[in-house]
């Protein structure tokens, strides 16, 4: 699953990302980021685009959405039907580079197993990415929301349980550069959409040491994360413990899950 199947797409811009300002301008490659926002433009509801479709997704010309959507052609990591073009498989290759190179899921994986034989229920791992947060490991039960989810699966940070568990550990700076550029679309009848009110969860967040979210993301799906502490004392990873409302009360969220992800959370704390 991706984000686009749970909020409406926004043109790719620099929001979110790296600060380029920062950045040398003789060494950033601006083709380069518009072909990487040329692939992003994909989804899971948008697993084919025309030449029109990944112009609008993307902001920029016909002519030049064309030539990036060609090049990828040609390189092999998209296809063409004549009308509609596509990823192909090569594509993975891109996403795998990261966690061939990076030992933190492996390391996670088998804490989160632990988790869901612990208490039945799935677990998962992600880190915030911009406005979103991306799944980095999982154990799945069973499935609790309407779409699946897997490493590499996208979701708006400001109505999920590990998004607001490691935003709440921000610099107050980071915080606000956040709430001024984030868009808060209500999911449900539920979600908080109001920068105020997510600014004061935040800061209940950090104070109590955990988040619980209540059917802001999907009805019917409840989920309480706390934060990984790293060595240098920062956070930019959270664990977390979904369950079905129909089988976990909200209050039960904390009863039974909280514990066994502090302990999680200790026994992880400063390893990366």
């Amino acid at each position: 699953m991706t984000v686009s199947r749970l909020q409406k797409f926004k043109p790719i811009t620099r929001e979110g990302c790296p600060d380029t300002a920062s950045v040398d301008a003789r060494d950033f490659v601006a083709s380069l980021e518009k072909g990487l926002s040329v692939i992003e433009a994909f989804g899971d509801a948008q697993p084919r685009l025309t030449l029109t479709d990944a112009a609008k997704r993307t902001g920029l010309s016909r002519a030049a959405a064309r030539r990036y959507l060609h090049t990828l052609t040609r390189l092999g990591y998209a296809e063409f039907d004549g009308r509609f073009f596509s990823l192909t498989p090569r594509i993975l290759r891109l996403g795998y580079a990261y966690l061939s190179s990076s030992s933190l899921p492996d390391r996670l994986q088998p804490t989160l197993e632990k988790l869901s034989t612990l208490t039945g229920e799935s677990s998962s791992a992600a880190l915030l990415d911009g406005e979103e947060v991306v799944y980095i490991a999982r154990s799945a039960t069973r499935r609790i929301m309407s779409v699946g989810l897997g490493v590499g699966s996208r979701l708006p940070a400001y109505c999920t349980s590990m998004g607001r568990a490691i935003l709440a550990f921000q610099a107050p700076d980071v915080i606000q550069s956040y709430l001024d550029r984030a868009c808060l679309a209500p999911r449900t009848p539920h979600t908080i959409i109001d920068k105020d009110r997510l600014r004061a969860e935040l800061v209940a967040t950090r104070k109590r040491g955990y988040s619980v979210v209540n059917e802001e993301l999907e009805l019917g799906l409840r989920s309480i994360a706390v934060p990984l502490v790293q060595r240098n004392a920062k956070v930019t990873v959270a664990i977390n413990i979904s369950a079905h409302a129909a089988r976990v009360s909200a209050s039960d969220m904390k009863k039974y899950f909280l514990r066994p992800l502090r302990e999680a959370s200790d026994a992880l704390r400063h390893t990366f």
